[in-house]
Protein backbone atom coordinates (compact mmCIF):
# COMPACT_ATOMS: atom_id res chain seq x y z
CA UNK A 1 0.00 0.00 0.00
CA UNK A 2 1.45 3.42 -0.93
CA UNK A 3 2.79 6.15 1.39
CA UNK A 4 -0.21 8.46 1.36
CA UNK A 5 -1.15 11.04 4.01
CA UNK A 6 -3.88 10.14 6.49
CA UNK A 7 -7.14 12.05 6.48
CA UNK A 8 -7.44 14.38 9.46
CA UNK A 9 -10.11 16.24 11.37
CA UNK A 10 -9.39 19.68 12.81
CA UNK A 11 -11.05 21.65 15.58
CA UNK A 12 -9.84 24.66 17.57
CA UNK A 13 -6.67 26.61 16.83
CA UNK A 14 -4.18 26.56 19.68
CA UNK A 15 -1.53 29.05 20.75
CA UNK A 16 1.00 28.29 23.49
CA UNK A 17 2.89 31.35 24.74
CA UNK A 18 5.84 31.05 27.13
CA UNK A 19 7.03 34.24 28.81
CA UNK A 20 9.71 35.42 31.20
CA UNK A 21 8.76 38.29 33.48
CA UNK A 22 10.90 41.41 33.29
CA UNK A 23 11.71 41.41 36.99
CA UNK A 24 13.93 44.51 36.71
CA UNK A 25 10.96 46.54 35.47
CA UNK A 26 8.53 45.11 38.03
CA UNK A 27 8.48 47.22 41.19
CA UNK A 28 7.20 45.45 44.32
CA UNK A 29 4.53 48.08 44.92
CA UNK A 30 3.06 47.44 41.46
CA UNK A 31 2.16 43.81 42.18
CA UNK A 32 -1.41 44.34 43.56
CA UNK A 33 -2.58 46.46 40.60
CA UNK A 34 -0.90 44.20 38.04
CA UNK A 35 -2.38 41.12 39.70
CA UNK A 36 -5.86 42.65 39.52
CA UNK A 37 -5.36 43.39 35.82
CA UNK A 38 -4.05 39.86 35.18
CA UNK A 39 -7.12 38.41 36.89
CA UNK A 40 -9.42 40.57 34.74
CA UNK A 41 -7.50 39.58 31.62
CA UNK A 42 -7.86 35.87 32.30
CA UNK A 43 -11.55 36.30 33.20
CA UNK A 44 -12.09 37.93 29.80
CA UNK A 45 -10.28 35.04 28.10
CA UNK A 46 -11.89 32.32 30.25
CA UNK A 47 -14.02 29.46 28.84
CA UNK A 48 -16.84 30.76 26.67
CA UNK A 49 -18.09 27.61 24.94
CA UNK A 50 -16.11 28.70 21.90
CA UNK A 51 -12.64 28.07 23.20
CA UNK A 52 -10.77 28.99 26.38
CA UNK A 53 -7.50 30.29 27.80
CA UNK A 54 -5.48 29.20 30.81
CA UNK A 55 -2.51 30.61 32.71
CA UNK A 56 0.20 28.36 34.15
CA UNK A 57 3.18 29.08 36.34
CA UNK A 58 6.31 27.45 34.89
CA UNK A 59 7.58 25.03 37.51
CA UNK A 60 11.31 25.58 37.04
CA UNK A 61 14.06 26.37 34.57
CA UNK A 62 14.01 27.37 30.90
CA UNK A 63 14.35 31.05 31.88
CA UNK A 64 10.55 31.26 31.82
CA UNK A 65 7.87 32.19 34.34
CA UNK A 66 4.46 31.93 32.66
CA UNK A 67 2.74 29.77 30.06
CA UNK A 68 -0.51 30.97 28.51
CA UNK A 69 -2.54 28.46 26.50
CA UNK A 70 -5.34 29.61 24.18
CA UNK A 71 -7.86 27.57 22.17
CA UNK A 72 -10.12 29.39 19.68
CA UNK A 73 -12.31 28.44 16.67
CA UNK A 74 -10.45 30.65 14.17
CA UNK A 75 -6.95 31.93 13.54
CA UNK A 76 -8.32 35.48 13.61
CA UNK A 77 -9.53 34.94 17.17
CA UNK A 78 -6.14 33.57 18.19
CA UNK A 79 -4.51 36.70 16.76
CA UNK A 80 -6.99 38.88 18.68
CA UNK A 81 -6.16 37.06 21.92
CA UNK A 82 -2.45 37.61 21.32
CA UNK A 83 -3.08 41.33 20.81
CA UNK A 84 -5.21 41.50 23.96
CA UNK A 85 -2.40 39.97 26.03
CA UNK A 86 0.12 42.46 24.63
CA UNK A 87 -2.22 45.38 25.32
CA UNK A 88 -2.81 44.41 28.96
CA UNK A 89 -1.04 46.15 31.84
CA UNK A 90 1.04 43.00 32.22
CA UNK A 91 1.98 42.96 28.51
CA UNK A 92 5.04 45.27 28.69
CA UNK A 93 6.54 43.03 31.39
CA UNK A 94 6.24 39.82 29.34
CA UNK A 95 9.36 38.76 27.45
CA UNK A 96 8.63 36.01 24.87
CA UNK A 97 10.63 32.83 25.40
CA UNK A 98 8.73 30.46 23.11
CA UNK A 99 5.46 30.26 21.20
CA UNK A 100 3.72 27.54 19.27
CA UNK A 101 0.81 27.75 16.83
CA UNK A 102 -1.19 24.65 15.91
CA UNK A 103 -4.71 23.25 15.58
CA UNK A 104 -6.36 20.36 17.41
CA UNK A 105 -6.22 17.26 15.24
CA UNK A 106 -7.49 13.71 15.01
CA UNK A 107 -5.61 11.55 12.49
CA UNK A 108 -7.73 8.98 10.66
CA UNK A 109 -4.97 6.47 9.91
CA UNK A 110 -7.17 3.38 10.12
CA UNK A 111 -9.95 4.83 7.96
CA UNK A 112 -7.43 6.00 5.35
CA UNK A 113 -5.71 2.60 5.22
CA UNK A 114 -9.05 0.80 4.91
CA UNK A 115 -10.31 3.11 2.15
CA UNK A 116 -7.04 2.73 0.23
CA UNK A 117 -7.16 -1.06 0.55
CA UNK A 118 -10.79 -1.34 -0.57
CA UNK A 119 -10.92 1.32 -3.27
CA UNK A 120 -7.39 2.34 -4.23
CA UNK A 121 -5.96 5.71 -3.14
CA UNK A 122 -7.14 8.81 -4.96
CA UNK A 123 -10.20 7.23 -6.57
CA UNK A 124 -13.67 8.81 -6.23
CA UNK A 125 -14.71 5.83 -4.11
CA UNK A 126 -11.68 6.37 -1.86
CA UNK A 127 -12.59 10.03 -1.32
CA UNK A 128 -16.25 9.19 -0.68
CA UNK A 129 -15.28 6.54 1.89
CA UNK A 130 -13.11 9.06 3.72
CA UNK A 131 -15.91 11.63 3.81
CA UNK A 132 -18.21 9.00 5.31
CA UNK A 133 -15.55 8.10 7.88
CA UNK A 134 -15.04 11.75 8.80
CA UNK A 135 -18.75 12.25 9.40
CA UNK A 136 -18.90 9.15 11.58
CA UNK A 137 -15.86 10.20 13.59
CA UNK A 138 -17.24 13.71 14.12
CA UNK A 139 -20.35 12.16 15.66
CA UNK A 140 -18.18 10.44 18.29
CA UNK A 141 -18.01 12.14 21.70
CA UNK A 142 -14.45 10.87 22.11
CA UNK A 143 -13.26 12.48 18.87
CA UNK A 144 -15.07 15.73 19.64
CA UNK A 145 -13.33 15.87 23.02
CA UNK A 146 -10.02 15.72 21.14
CA UNK A 147 -11.00 18.51 18.74
CA UNK A 148 -12.72 20.74 21.33
CA UNK A 149 -10.87 19.84 24.55
CA UNK A 150 -12.18 20.66 28.01
CA UNK A 151 -9.74 19.79 30.78
CA UNK A 152 -11.23 17.60 33.54
CA UNK A 153 -11.73 19.19 36.94
CA UNK A 154 -8.69 19.16 39.18
CA UNK A 155 -6.07 18.55 36.48
CA UNK A 156 -3.99 21.60 37.39
CA UNK A 157 -0.61 20.37 36.13
CA UNK A 158 0.45 20.75 32.50
CA UNK A 159 3.26 19.40 30.33
CA UNK A 160 3.71 20.71 26.81
CA UNK A 161 6.21 19.68 24.14
CA UNK A 162 6.46 19.74 20.33
CA UNK A 163 7.44 16.73 18.28
CA UNK A 164 8.13 15.59 14.74
CA UNK A 165 8.21 12.26 12.96
CA UNK A 166 11.67 11.48 11.57
CA UNK A 167 12.00 11.82 7.82
CA UNK A 168 15.65 11.06 7.13
CA UNK A 169 17.66 7.88 6.79
CA UNK A 170 16.23 4.40 7.13
CA UNK A 171 13.61 5.48 9.71
CA UNK A 172 11.60 7.80 7.45
CA UNK A 173 7.98 7.96 8.67
CA UNK A 174 6.83 9.50 5.40
CA UNK A 175 8.00 6.63 3.24
CA UNK A 176 6.04 4.02 5.24
CA UNK A 177 2.85 2.76 3.66
CA UNK A 178 -0.33 3.97 5.29
CA UNK A 179 -1.25 0.53 6.64
CA UNK A 180 2.04 0.32 8.56
CA UNK A 181 1.61 3.84 9.96
CA UNK A 182 -1.94 2.87 10.97
CA UNK A 183 -0.60 -0.15 12.89
CA UNK A 184 2.08 1.88 14.64
CA UNK A 185 -0.33 4.62 15.68
CA UNK A 186 -2.89 2.08 16.89
CA UNK A 187 -0.29 0.49 19.16
CA UNK A 188 0.89 3.91 20.33
CA UNK A 189 -2.69 4.89 21.13
CA UNK A 190 -3.24 1.73 23.16
CA UNK A 191 -0.43 2.77 25.48
CA UNK A 192 -1.99 6.19 25.96
CA UNK A 193 -5.38 4.70 26.77
CA UNK A 194 -3.93 3.01 29.83
CA UNK A 195 -3.70 6.51 31.34
CA UNK A 196 -7.34 7.41 30.75
CA UNK A 197 -8.66 9.34 33.74
CA UNK A 198 -5.12 10.08 34.93
CA UNK A 199 -3.81 12.06 31.95
CA UNK A 200 -5.86 14.21 29.56
CA UNK A 201 -4.02 14.54 26.26
CA UNK A 202 -4.49 17.17 23.56
CA UNK A 203 -2.77 16.60 20.19
CA UNK A 204 -2.40 19.59 17.90
CA UNK A 205 -1.10 19.59 14.34
CA UNK A 206 1.33 22.26 13.21
CA UNK A 207 2.46 21.20 9.73
CA UNK A 208 2.58 24.46 7.78
CA UNK A 209 2.30 26.52 10.99
CA UNK A 210 5.50 25.76 12.90
CA UNK A 211 8.91 24.11 12.48
CA UNK A 212 7.62 21.09 14.43
CA UNK A 213 4.77 18.89 13.21
CA UNK A 214 2.70 18.22 16.34
CA UNK A 215 2.26 19.65 19.80
CA UNK A 216 1.40 17.47 22.78
CA UNK A 217 -0.28 19.06 25.80
CA UNK A 218 -0.83 16.82 28.81
CA UNK A 219 -2.91 17.63 31.89
CA UNK A 220 -2.89 15.64 35.14
CA UNK A 221 -3.67 15.82 38.85
CA UNK A 222 -0.28 14.26 39.67
CA UNK A 223 2.73 15.60 37.71
CA UNK A 224 4.51 12.25 38.03
CA UNK A 225 2.01 10.93 35.50
CA UNK A 226 3.84 12.97 32.86
CA UNK A 227 7.07 11.09 33.52
CA UNK A 228 5.27 7.76 33.51
CA UNK A 229 3.33 8.20 30.28
CA UNK A 230 6.17 9.79 28.30
CA UNK A 231 8.60 7.09 29.42
CA UNK A 232 6.22 4.28 28.50
CA UNK A 233 5.24 5.75 25.15
CA UNK A 234 8.87 6.22 24.12
CA UNK A 235 9.21 2.44 24.12
CA UNK A 236 6.46 2.19 21.50
CA UNK A 237 7.85 1.57 18.03
CA UNK A 238 6.26 4.75 16.69
CA UNK A 239 8.36 6.85 19.08
CA UNK A 240 11.44 4.67 19.45
CA UNK A 241 12.13 4.62 15.72
CA UNK A 242 10.38 7.69 14.37
CA UNK A 243 9.87 10.26 17.15
CA UNK A 244 11.90 13.45 17.64
CA UNK A 245 11.05 15.81 20.50
CA UNK A 246 11.53 19.49 21.27
CA UNK A 247 11.57 21.43 24.54
CA UNK A 248 9.38 20.41 27.45
CA UNK A 249 7.54 22.99 29.55
CA UNK A 250 5.89 21.98 32.83
CA UNK A 251 3.45 24.29 34.56
CA UNK A 252 0.98 24.64 37.42
CA UNK A 253 -2.37 26.26 36.72
CA UNK A 254 -2.69 29.71 38.27
CA UNK A 255 -5.77 30.35 40.38
CA UNK A 256 -7.00 33.98 40.30
CA UNK A 257 -5.86 34.65 43.87
CA UNK A 258 -2.29 33.49 43.08
CA UNK A 259 -1.38 36.26 40.66
CA UNK A 260 -0.24 38.65 43.37
CA UNK A 261 2.01 35.98 44.87
CA UNK A 262 3.62 35.36 41.47
CA UNK A 263 4.10 39.03 40.64
CA UNK A 264 5.27 39.80 44.15
CA UNK A 265 8.29 37.60 43.57
CA UNK A 266 10.25 40.72 42.65
CA UNK A 267 10.36 41.66 46.34
CA UNK A 268 11.52 38.22 47.51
Amino acid sequence: MPAIPPATLEGWYALHQVFALDWAALRPGDAPALAADARRLMEELAPTGEGWSGAFRIAAGDGADLLLVHFRPTLDEVAAVQTRVKASALGPLLRPVYDYLSVTEAGLYHATAQAAREHGPGTPEFRAALETAKAEELASAHVRSRLYPEVPQGMRYLSFYPMTKRRTGAENWYTLDVAERSRLMRDHGMTGRQYAGRVFQVITGSVGFDEWEWGVTLFARDPLEFKRIVTEMRYDEASALYGEFGRFFTGIRLAPEEWEEVLGGASA
